[in-house]
């Protein structure tokens, strides 16, 4: 049986739950559910992780719990337990350099300033892996600032409307991950890439 890994990068904690930093853990939250399944924290593996089947394949998802600037650490635990192909692995991280709603699906890539995937690229000494990014878009412009703020925005809450928004760009992620064992890999990556929010 074919097993998929999927890692959502996120920080531990009711704090920051509803976070736009969390959109990793809150995606792979919604396709666990979908599946009854329920996450179980696995301490060797850093993270908490959920498992089911779909059809001929095998998930497991996983959430770290080692705050995102340290998500690395957890990615290697679970690599080296499950000894797997990098190839198996998909990232599910924000991104505030897309536009709400937006989703970037890439086989590789530099960190793009994100903590979480820098970790990850230094924990395994490569770029090579799949990484899904999903647009929170750039933080308000503060008058008088050049920081624009990004760490109040990354760690705050989604608001009802950006919530409106991200519910479909879940629904259109798990749709697509259900498909990895029916549809090339291309195909899916087209798919995501090419989402559009405004769509009905």
């Amino acid at each position: 049986m074919k097993e998929i890994f999927l890692i959502g990068l996120g920080n531990p904690g009711k704090k920051y739950s509803k976070s736009r930093h969390n959109i990793g853990f809150l995606l792979l939250e919604n396709f666990s559910k979908k599946y009854n399944s329920n996450f179980l924290l696995k301490d060797k593996l850093k993270s908490s992780c959920s498992e089911f089947q779909i059809n001929d394949f095998n998930f497991r998802l996983f959430l770290p719990n080692t705050f995102m600037n340290n998500s690395g650490e957890a990615v290697r635990a679970i690599v080296d337990w499950y000894k797997i192909n990098l190839d198996q692995i998909f990232i599910i991280v924000d991104d505030k350099d897309l536009p709400l709603g937006k989703i970037r699906f890439r086989r590789k890539g530099s960190s793009g300033g994100h903590n979480g995937l820098k970790s990850i690229i230094d924990q395994l000494q490569t770029q090579n892996f799949k990484r899904i990014r999903i647009g929170i878009g750039s933080p308000p412009l503060t008058k008088g600032k050049n920081n624009f703020n990004t760490i109040s925005h990354v760690l705050g809450n989604i608001s009802v409307e950006e919530k409106l928004i991200l519910d479909k760009v879940y629904k259109r992620v798990i749709e697509s991950l259900e498909q990895l064992n029916t549809k090339k890999e291309e195909y899916i990556i087209n798919e995501l890439n090419s989402f559009d929010k405004d769509q009905p």
